[in-house]
């Protein structure tokens, strides 16, 4: 789909999804930053329950390496459906106390990774900013 994207555009992704919302997605001001982009779609991916077939339909749509989406979709993905499983089985079970944990669990992984990215982002701007200075 991604590689379909690239090839056909936006007129193939209007042709299965909502013209609207996809060129809400596409100027909505999280897909702006091309230094953001697969900060944002790794987030998006290991969050469990976010539309992931649309996110591969808009990433085809933004400055994104083929390459590298294809890696955190891949990896990101394995979290957030192991997660959704263990969570579903849980209530299945009728122990949503454990649903939420299993939840909370991943949210504060996913905090925990976005905290990590903007400290080494902040620590890489630095030294450039420093390399420059010299």
């Amino acid at each position: 789909i991604f590689y379909l994207v690239r090839r056909f555009g936006k007129r193939f992704v209007c042709e299965f999804c909502d013209e609207k919302k996809v060129e809400k997605i596409e100027n909505s001001k999280l897909f702006q930053n091309p230094q953001k982009i697969e900060m944002i779609m790794l987030i998006l991916f290991l969050v469990p329950g976010t539309p992931k077939d649309l996110l591969v339909y808009i990433a085809g749509l933004l400055p994104i390496k083929p390459s590298r989406f294809i890696l955190i979709s891949t990896f990101a993905r394995f979290p957030s459906v192991i997660s959704s499983t263990l969570a579903g089985e849980n209530l299945a079970n009728g122990d949503w106390k454990m649903s939420v944990i299993i939840y909370a669990a991943v949210f504060a992984i996913v905090g925990i990774i976005i905290f990590a990215i903007n400290k080494f982002d902040k620590n890489k701007l630095t030294k450039e900013a420093i390399k420059t200075i010299k």
